[in-house]
């Protein structure tokens, strides 16, 4: 992998396991140095220790409850206090809502997703906002889903809260382009993560199907006939990250082996 981050910092969200997880490896490969954020301080602790530093990289987590934007802002606030360092790297990364249909879904359950997606997402954007301006360089990176371009079938709230981040992600890339940030989204189709297993487990238990033949049937959907690695999402982010992605921008970009019928 390309060096092409050396010197840069990144903020990976939900970097304890999965995607975030890959995100934050790749990212350190390619020569950032990288802060992990999520709930859970000793799972950030244990993949901090894993990450490359060959480069002389300083990597550092931060844990924080992305459910309570207030409690997420104060804590950010006082991370950003204590480094004193500009962030030029922001991954957006969230464990998406549970699965239902949307006309079942609770009124609490929407405004919880909206606090822990989007609300959340806006209070990093607005704390790490200054350093990128005063850099003139910024990378800000939308981990979504497909949903925003063909809701899924059983995700009800999740596509509601994915398609209102994708608006918003898109407005803000049309008003930070003047200073050389970029606002991109990464759609993810079905992953072999920890999410992916609870949906499958989930389906099974509703319609009475083996795990085996839920995941089989998921996978026929896909032309490549296979779930993506997390690794291969994390090599889109990478890429959106880099300085060789300046021009790109207000996208929604699916990694998702050719899945969404949709251009």
């Amino acid at each position: 992998m390309s060096k092409d981050l050396i010197g840069l910092h990144a903020l990976v969200c939900g970097a304890s396991r999965g995607i975030g997880k890959a995100c934050a490896h790749a990212l350190a490969q390619a020569g950032a140095s990288v802060t992990c954020a999520a709930r859970s301080e000793d799972g950030l602790k244990a993949v901090v220790q894993e990450l490359d530093r060959s480069q002389g990289q300083q990597h550092g987590w931060l844990a924080a409850d992305f459910s309570k934007p207030s409690l997420l802002g104060e804590a950010l606030q006082a991370h950003l206090a204590a480094v004193s360092v500009p962030y030029h790297i922001l991954l957006n990364n969230t464990g998406g809502p549970p699965a239902g249909p949307a006309a079942e879904a609770d009124e609490e359950d929407f405004r919880r997703a909206f606090n822990q997606h989007l609300v959340s997402n806006h209070v990093l954007v607005k704390a790490l906002l200054p350093g990128m301006k005063q850099h003139g360089f910024g990378r800000i990176v939308n981990m979504i889903s497909t949903s925003v371009k063909q809701p899924l079938p059983g995700l009800g709230v999740s596509n509601t809260v994915r398609g209102a981040v994708a608006n918003w992600a898109k407005t803000l890339a049309n008003e930070l382009a003047i200073h050389g940030i970029t606002v991109n989204n990464v759609l993810p189709g079905a992953t072999r993560t920890e999410r992916l297993a609870e949906i499958i487990r989930d389906q099974a238990a509703r319609t009475g199907c083996s795990e085996t033949e839920v995941a089989a049937a998921m996978q026929s959907h896909v032309p490549m006939n296979r779930f993506a690695e997390p690794a291969e999402i994390a090599a889109a982010v990478v890429f959106l990250a880099s300085p060789g992605a300046s021009y790109i921008t207000g996208i929604n970009l699916p990694v998702d082996g050719g899945r969404t019928s949709s251009l």
